[in-house]
């Protein structure tokens, strides 16, 4: 998926200060408290091609299609419940 794709789930960018390039970034989509999407370093990307990892899974569940993520963000929004 590309960043713009990224941006739209509402996915927000993080530097990724201290570590090794002062360049580099990361996107972050929390869903609620222990569930969070993030994606791999700016540096890591190839051909524009984003993909977002559910964070510190073992072993690792990647999306890398927007339209599979936006359908699991959309049922794990909804699902939500609100007291």
């Amino acid at each position: 998926m590309t960043e713009k794709e990224l941006k739209l789930l509402g996915f927000q960018s993080e530097d990724m200060n201290g570590f090794d390039d002062d360049d580099d970034y990361y996107y972050v989509l929390d869903i609620v408290d222990g569930l969070t999407f993030i994606s791999q370093a700016s540096s890591e990307v190839k051909s524009n091609q984003w993909y977002v990892e559910i964070f510190n899974t073992d072993p690792q569940i990647r999306f890398d299609k927007f339209e599979e993520l936006q359908s699991l963000i959309n049922l794990l929004n909804k699902r939500i419940v609100r007291l």
